[in-house]
C-alpha cells in the first residue's frame, strides 16, 4: 500500500500542475466552456484519486472546491476573480496537503479552515435566487440526455492491482439510469479457478446528462490495460423505451453477450420510435480531447540516468570494438561493426528521445509567478509563452528552474514600469514579457524579453567604478559593459525589496547555466526594453564530434559548432597578418592552437583549419590532423579541473586515451581577451 501511496503523491503533484495551468489560461478566457471542463474534470480525478489512496482530506477539500465548478459549467455561477484567487490559493495548499506531516502544523489549519470558509461561503450564499437556479438548471439537464453503451472486459490481474471493479461499476451507475448485464461464460469449472483472478466481464446501458468524458473518468486508472468500448447510442433516454429494454435483456438471457452491433440496431428502431423526425446511429469515436492521447508509462527517473549511463558505456565499447576491427583482419568483422555501429547510433537517439522532455511545465511555473508579482508590485503584465512544446534533457530542465525565474522577477520588478510612468513615456499600461524556447542547431535558445525601461549602460559603469570593479579609465563596449551585471553582489537596485535588489541574481544565473554547459547574453535598449538569451545543449551526455590531434594529443571539437574544415599550407598560417587567413575569398580571424597552448610548432608542411561559428562570426582553429568523426561519452572533469573551463568533459577513446573536450565559444572568448 505504500508504493501505491508513492504513486498516488506523484500523479498527484502532476494533476495539481496540470490544474495550475488550465486556472492561468482560465483567468485570460473566463467564459471558455473547455477550460472549465477540464478544470473540472482534473479535481474530480484528484478528488477520486485521493479517496481511493486514503488521502481524505484532500478528498473532502477537493469535493467542495469541485462543487464551485460544478456549479459554473451549469450556469449557477460565472468564473470571477474572488473565485480565481481562492482557487489558486487553494492548489498551493493542496501542495502542501500531499505532505502528512503538514496536517498538525498550527498554521496549515488556519490556512486549511480558512480557505474551506471562503469556499462554503461562495457554495452556499444563503439566497433563495441560487436555489431557483439550481432548479432551472436541473430542468435544463433533463431534458438533454444520452444513452450510451459501455463494454468493460477488465485484465484477468486487476485483483492485484488493489482495484475491485464492482466499486467502478457503482460509480457508473451514480451517474444516471442504467441497466447493467453481467457475463460469466468465461468461468472455468470449480477446480480450475483461481480465486484472485477475474473471469467476469460487464454490458452497461447507461442513460445519463454527462458526456463521454465523465465515463471514462470512472476507469481513468484501468483504460490502458483493460478493454474498454464506449459508444453513443442516441441522444434520448432509450431506458425510457420499454421494448428496447426487453429485447436487450432477452437476448443477454440466450447470448454469451448481446455485443454492441445488436444494440446499435435495436437503438436506431427505438430512437425512431422516440423521435419520428430522424434516426441517429452513431459510430464509435471519442472526444477531441482523448482522440491524440498517447500511451504512456510512468519511469523511475533513476531507471532513465541508469539507462543513459549504459547507453554511454556501450558507445564507449562500440568504440573500442571499431578500433579493434581495424588493427584486425579478421574475415567478416567489418559488417558485423558496422551494424553494432549502427544500431548503437539509433539506441542512442531513442534513449535521447525518452530524457527529453518538454519545458512547458516548467513555462507554466512562471506564469504562476508573474500573476502573483503583478498582484503584489501593482503592475499589470502580458506574460506570452512561446515553444513551449521544445524539448531538453530533463537534467538541464531541473538546473533551469532558479535562472529563469531570477530572470523574470529581474523584469518584473527593474525593467517593467509603474503604469503612470509607462503612459507618460508613450507606452501601453500594461507591460509584456515574452518567454520564447526554440531549437538552433543542436542547441536550445530561451530568451526573455520585456518592453521596459532596459538597462542604461552609463549607470552601469558608473556603479562598477565606484564598486572598484573597472578601472575608471578603462574603455569598453556596450556588451561588455551589460556583461558586468552577471558580476556577484553587483546591483543597481535602489531599495532592497522581496523580490530583488540585494545583488543575488545574475551572478547566480551565470554560474548556473554554465555548470549546464550554457551560455547567457544580455541586449537592452534604455526605455525600449530588455532580452536576456540563454543558449544551451540539447543534452549533457553524449556528443557527435570530430577527432582531431594536437601535437599527438587527441582533441574533441563538437560538430555542432563547425562550419568547415581547410587544409592549408603552413607559410600561409605563420606568415599571416594579424592572425587572418584567406579561405574561399574570405578573411577569417584564426588561433593556432599549438601557440596558445604554449607547444612547438608543427614540422609538418599542411596545417588542418576547423572553421567553427562563434556568435555571429566565423573563426578558425588551427590543428594538426583531422582524425574524422566520433561520438563523445562526456565525462565531468572533477573538482580539480573547474577552472579550465574552455573545456567542457572528456571523453575515453577506444584504445582507453582521454581526450578533452573543446568548449569552442569559451576558447575563442578566453584567447581573444589575452590578445
Amino acid at each position: 500500500m505504500d508504493s501505491f501511496r508513492k504513486k498516488f503523491i506523484e500523479e498527484a503533484a502532476e494533476l495539481i500542475d496540470k490544474l495550475e495551468v488550465s486556472l492561468l489560461e482560465l483567468e485570460k478566457s473566463p467564459n471558455d466552456e473547455a477550460l472549465i471542463q477540464q478544470v473540472f474534470r482534473v479535481m474530480h480525478t484528484l478528488k477520486g484519486n485521493s479517496a481511493m489512496f486514503g488521502f481524505d482530506l484532500i478528498d473532502s477539500f477537493t469535493h467542495n472546491l469541485e462543487t464551485i465548478y460544478d456549479m459554473i459549467r451549469n450556469g449557477q455561477l460565472e468564473v470571477s476573480k474572488d473565485i480565481l484567487n481562492i482557487t489558486f490559493s487553494s492548489v498551493d495548499h493542496l501542495k502542501a496537503m500531499l505532505d502528512e506531516q503538514n496536517y498538525e502544523d498550527p498554521d496549515f489549519k488556519t490556512v486549511h479552515n480558512g480557505l474551506m470558509g471562503k469556499i462554503n461561503r461562495i457554495i452556499n450564499p444563503s439566497n433563495a435566487e441560487t436555489e431557483a437556479e439550481s432548479a432551472k438548471s436541473s430542468n435544463e439537464k433533463s431534458e438533454s440526455l444520452s444513452t450510451y453503451y459501455i463494454l468493460f472486459e477488465p485484465n484477468e490481474n486487476i485483483f492485484k492491482n488493489g482495484t475491485n471493479p464492482l466499486y467502478l461499476l457503482d460509480e457508473l451507475c451514480s451517474l444516471g439510469e442504467h441497466k447493467v448485464f453481467a457475463h460469466f461464460n468465461r468461468l472455468p469449472g470449480i477446480k480450475e479457478i483461481t480465486p484472485n483472478l477475474c473471469y467476469t466481464y460487464w454490458e452497461v446501458l447507461l442513460t445519463t446528462d454527462q458526456d463521454v468524458n465523465a465515463i471514462h473518468d470512472v476507469f481513468i486508472f484501468v483504460e490502458s490495460d483493460s478493454k474498454l468500448e464506449i459508444q453513443k447510442l442516441a441522444e434520448e433516454n432509450l431506458l425510457a423505451d420499454k421494448l428496447f429494454v426487453e429485447e436487450v435483456s432477452q437476448l443477454a438471457e440466450v447470448q454469451k453477450d448481446v455485443g454492441l452491433v445488436t444494440i446499435q440496431r435495436l437503438a436506431t428502431k427505438a430512437a425512431a420510435r422516440i423521435n419520428k423526425e430522424k434516426a441517429k446511429q452513431f459510430t464509435k469515436e471519442r472526444i477531441a480531447t482523448k482522440d491524440k492521447t498517447a500511451a504512456s508509462i510512468r519511469v523511475s527517473s533513476d531507471k532513465l540516468d541508469h539507462l543513459m549511463n549504459l547507453v554511454s558505456e556501450l558507445v564507449t565499447t562500440q568504440a573500442r570494438l571499431s578500433l579493434f576491427a581495424e588493427q584486425t583482419n579478421v574475415p567478416g568483422l567489418a559488417p558485423i561493426v558496422e551494424n553494432v555501429h549502427k544500431l548503437t547510433r539509433q539506441l542512442r537517439d531513442i534513449a535521447f528521445s525518452i530524457v527529453l522532455i518538454p519545458i512547458e511545465n516548467l513555462f507554466g511555473r512562471f506564469q504562476r509567478l508573474v500573476r502573483d508579482l503583478s498582484a503584489e508590485l501593482h503592475k499589470e503584465v502580458d506574460f506570452i509563452v512561446e515553444g513551449a512544446d521544445t524539448e531538453l534533457d530533463k537534467t538541464i530542465i531541473e538546473n533551469l528552474s532558479d535562472p529563469l525565474m531570477h530572470i523574470i522577477r529581474n523584469s518584473m520588478d527593474h525593467g517593467i514600469e509603474d503604469a503612470r510612468v509607462r503612459i507618460t513615456n508613450g507606452k501601453p499600461a500594461k507591460g509584456k514579457i515574452h518567454l520564447k524556447a526554440f531549437y538552433s542547431g543542436a542547441s536550445v535558445i530561451i530568451q526573455v524579453s520585456d518592453d521596459g525601461a532596459g538597462i542604461d549602460p552609463e549607470i552601469i559603469h558608473a556603479k562598477a567604478i565606484s564598486k572598484g570593479l573597472v578601472p575608471s579609465d578603462k574603455k569598453m563596449s556596450k556588451k561588455e559593459i551589460l556583461d558586468l551585471i552577471f558580476l556577484p553582489g553587483f546591483s543597481t537596485a535602489k531599495k532592497v525589496t522581496d523580490v530583488s535588489g540585494r545583488g543575488v541574481g545574475m551572478d547566480v544565473v551565470k554560474k548556473k547555466i554554465s555548470d549546464i554547459r550554457g551560455e547567457v547574453e544580455v541586449e537592452s535598449e534604455v526605455g525600449k526594453g530588455t532580452t536576456i538569451t540563454i543558449k544551451l545543449p540539447l543534452t549533457l551526455s553524449i556528443i557527435d564530434g570530430l577527432l582531431v590531434s594536437i601535437d599527438s594529443s587527441p582533441f574533441v571539437i563538437p560538430l555542432s559548432s563547425i562550419d568547415k574544415i581547410y587544409a592549408v599550407d603552413k607559410e600561409s598560417i605563420y606568415s599571416s597578418f594579424n592572425n587572418l587567413v584567406t579561405l574561399d575569398g574570405t578573411q577569417i580571424p584564426f588561433f593556432s592552437l599549438r601557440k596558445e597552448f604554449n607547444l612547438q610548432p608543427s614540422s609538418e608542411e599542411l596545417e588542418q583549419v576547423v572553421v567553427v561559428n562563434f556568435e555571429d562570426n566565423r573563426v578558425g582553429l588551427v590543428v594538426d590532423y583531422v582524425i574524422g568523426e566520433y561520438q563523445a561519452v562526456l565525462k565531468p572533469l572533477g573538482k580539480h579541473y573547474k577552472s579550465h573551463d574552455i573545456f567542457s568533459g572528456a571523453t575515453i577513446l577506444g584504445d582507453g586515451t582521454v581526450a578533452l573536450v573543446m568548449d569552442t565559444n569559451k576558447i575563442i572568448k578566453m584567447f581573444a581577451t589575452s590578445k
